[in-house]
């Protein structure tokens, strides 16, 4: 999972873009990056690390232009090497960037022709950079001496053709424009919205979440459809097409458990909305299985499952409090690489107060349950703070097989939930009660908001691939390549590579 934004302006974009990353951190926060096009040559900052990290004030006075383009990175292969930063570029035709967010289930396959077939050169195992190079290769290979926007559809036509999987992404020609584009399932989130400059003229923005735009005053267009291409050209002129056939509107419904941030719209869902939905089914499911509960208190685990968490105590009609304290200073345990850091990271991002527990039967609340890890710490944490009972509900379905669309839980054997029961969880993670919301539940809370919307991607808790490309042998590939095994050997050699420069034009990395 990562986070894209590009802007084309009247004025610099540099600090614009620095400012969306910034609030699309919570997307990625392994790696940061920046390009910027000014007089028909591009300029790039990137590195390991979070936005304020990795940008400095000698880096932002470099980038230069009214066009730029942003990501923030979440591994997804266990890598975490500099050179895996994005923007990717290439300098064959016109030179071209892309921020891509998502992942390609035909990477290897992809790569394999990009030698062969189409003679080109792939530097990292990223498909991102596989991505890049089937666009380049395709509008290349219309042998135009400068692009048009309808040069750009066709290209896009034939990537669509290519690519299977989850992607959305933006990207910048030198000396034409920005574009976008989402798959056919629009399974990945994308966004666009314009504003006012102040010479009378329009400003465009596309991001991978509404709030980015909110924040710099722009208004919110629409979504980018399944399917759709975006280009917008340096003289401002905005061009929309549908280059995929067949598209279906089948978004991650991961995104609004757990990734998007509250205050964001995505596919005309409120995401705030949806969670409070979550919470009053959960309470819902509660009355009717468990009419005579014991709960004293509803406490939730911060921060995304808040909204759930006063929802459920509301309905309940119980106590809802503040119990656990997060140190705002330590990243998202969930897109940390390697079990080893999140279970360290646990108890050095939240304490507890314990005058909420003691004594009493405590109702933890959070989005998912995952690899079980923070859940089986924090519930030990209550027990400490004198919890006479401590129960905890996920507002999400349990989590028992793999994601292959761009989220880190890969690993079947990793997954807490798979191949146990929900008493078998329980014992795990040492709850005294364990309650999971439904999937039917969970899917109404959605779509009832955005009745467009006629199924979802929820491969993680049903198994079911909406591209239809998964079969056993590639989970089997997946895991080897993604586990956490991987993930530990592949950090010892980021320890190796990490003083070393991050390739790319007038790069740097302090």
């Amino acid at each position: 999972m990562c986070g894209i934004v590009g802007i084309i302006g009247q004025s610099p974009v540099n600090t614009q873009i620095y400012d969306a990353l910034t609030l699309l951190q919570h997307r990625g926060q392994d790696a940061a990056g920046i390009m910027t096009s000014s007089r028909g040559k591009f300029q790039l900052q990137k590195a390991n690390g979070l936005v304020k990290d990795v940008f400095r004030t000698r880096h932002m006075k470099r980038l230069e232009g009214n066009i730029g383009i942003g990501h923030v990175r979440y591994p997804t292969a266990g890598s975490s090497s500099p050179a895996l930063a994005q923007p990717f570029y290439v300098n064959s035709p016109y030179g071209i960037g892309m921020a891509h967010n998502g992942n390609l289930t035909n990477t290897s396959e992809l790569a394999e022709d990009l030698f062969r077939t189409d003679l080109r050169h792939l530097n990292t195992d990223s498909d991102s950079e596989v991505l890049l190079n089937v666009f380049a290769h395709e509008l290349g290979d219309l042998k135009k001496l400068r692009p048009t926007p309808d040069d750009v559809f066709t290209a896009l036509t034939a990537l669509y053709k290519r690519c299977r999987g989850a992607y959305a992404a933006t990207g910048m020609i030198s000396g034409f424009g920005i574009f976008a584009f989402r798959d056919p399932n629009g399974i990945r989130p994308l966004v666009y919205g314009k504003r006012e400059a102040d010479n009378g003229s329009i400003e465009y923005m596309v991001a991978s979440e509404s709030v980015a735009l909110d924040v710099l005053g722009f208004e919110l267009v629409r979504d980018v459809r399944p399917g759709e291409a975006l280009v917008i050209t340096e003289s401002g002129k905005l061009y929309t097409k549908q280059c995929a056939e067949n598209s279906t509107l089948t978004p991650c419904i991961f995104e609004h458990v757990y990734f998007a941030r509250p205050d964001s719209v995505m596919d005309d869902v409120v995401v705030y909305k949806a969670r409070r939905r979550m919470g009053e089914r959960l309470a819902e499911k509660i009355k009717r299985e468990w009419a005579d509960h014991d709960i004293d208190v509803v406490i939730p685990i911060p921060d995304t499952s808040r909204v759930s968490g006063l929802a459920m105590a509301q309905t309940l009609g119980v106590k809802y409090c503040e119990g656990l304290v997060k140190n705002r200073y330590i990243g998202r345990t969930f897109i940390m690489p390697g079990q080893a850091q999140r279970k360290k990271s646990v108890r050095q991002k939240l304490n507890c107060v314990s005058l909420e527990f003691e004594g009493r039967n405590v109702m933890l609340v959070d989005d998912s349950i995952v690899r079980g890890t923070t859940s089986r710490q924090i519930i030990q944490m209550a027990r400490e703070a004198g919890a006479k009972k401590v129960y905890l509900a996920s507002a999400a379905p349990a989590v028992k097989f793999p994601n292959v669309y761009g989220i880190d839980m890969p690993s079947a054997e990793e997954l807490i939930a798979s191949g146990r029961t929900v008493e078998q969880v329980e014992r795990e993670i040492g709850a005294d009660k364990l309650v999971y919301q439904d999937l039917d539940d969970l899917i109404a809370c959605v779509d009832g908001i955005n009745p467009d919307i006629k199924e979802f991607e929820c491969s993680v808790f049903s198994g079911e691939y909406v591209t239809g490309d998964v079969d056993a042998e590639y989970l089997l590939r997946l895991d080897a390549a993604r586990n956490d095994a991987a993930k530990k050997s592949d950090g010892n050699k980021k320890e190796e590579d990490e003083d070393e420069a991050v390739v790319g034009i007038h790069n740097e990395v302090d």
